[in-house]
């Protein structure tokens, strides 16, 4: 950002950006860097930092002499993650496929275009596909969830979920072909199960299955993820794991008046 772009909505996209190098830059970062950073004039992020500091996106940490994230930036995370939050009967179901599966164990849900996490069950043995977290999107083409839930869609909203996400190449094994990714969506529809394998991150794989609404919609999916070498010795009972948790958590929804998935 720099001082010659269109002045409209200048000042709110500035302050994010100085949100975003700090948090990019770690505590401590002080304003001159900030300025030679965003290419803008020391008095102009000087004015943006005390609006920050004053609301409580940023805090002045007078011992390093720079700036650092603010708490509020923490209490609008924990909002995200409320609104995408499944119901309570849900979240017991989801640590019970954890240890039935002995793997870790989410669930994904559409949020408007995007493939979000709604809840997530590690621990320290099981600890999941790294870069997965609660209320941040998954990637839609990479993982068993993310597949599952793209599986059901129709063929507009297909289009429209991957026109956002695109088909980026995450590892070696990424499907990051529409064509490709088209036939394995039509496997996951007859199979009722999406699988991955080092698709997402090397030495990790994973299965999930479709969560259905009443209507035979596709408003969930449940995954587990593993090591490769444990899903090849476990695939089945993996997959028998997150079947049955699927059906638990379709029992669950149908007699908890009111209660949804898809936020």
């Amino acid at each position: 950002m720099t001082p010659q772009q269109p002045h409209a909505g200048s000042s709110a996209l500035r302050a994010l950006r100085v949100v975003e190098a700090i948090a990019a830059a770690g505590d401590g970062v002080t304003a001159k860097a900030i300025a030679r950073r965003l290419g803008c004039p020391l008095p102009t992020i000087y004015r943006v930092l005390g609006t920050l500091v004053e609301e409580g996106y940023l805090v002045r940490l007078h011992d390093v002499r720079g700036y650092g994230l603010g708490y509020q930036i923490a209490h609008l995370h924990r909002s995200l993650a409320d609104q995408v939050l499944p119901p309570t009967a849900v979240r017991a179901i989801v640590p019970e496929v954890h240890a039935a599966a002995r793997a870790a164990t989410y669930l994904l849900v559409f949020r408007d275009l995007d493939i979000v996490v709604a809840y997530l069950d590690t621990c320290a043995e099981h600890p999941g596909l790294p870069g997965m977290r609660v209320a941040e999107p998954a990637s839609p083409h990479s993982t068993a969830g993310g597949k599952a839930l793209l599986a059901g869609l129709d063929a507009a909203r297909l289009g429209a979920v991957l026109a956002r996400s695109g088909l980026p190449r995450i590892s070696r094994r990424t499907v990051s072909e529409r064509r490709a990714l088209d036939r394995e969506l039509m496997r996951v529809r007859s199979a009722g199960v999406a699988v991955e394998v080092e698709e997402h991150q090397r030495g990790f794989a994973g299965v999930a299955v479709p969560v259905r609404g009443p209507g035979g919609e596709t408003t969930a999916a449940l995954g587990v993820s593993v090591s490769r070498g444990e899903f090849t010795a476990r695939r089945w009972e993996l997959e028998d794991a997150v079947r049955s948790g699927a059906i638990r958590i379709i029992r669950a929804l149908a007699v908890t008046p009111g209660a949804a998935l898809a936020p």
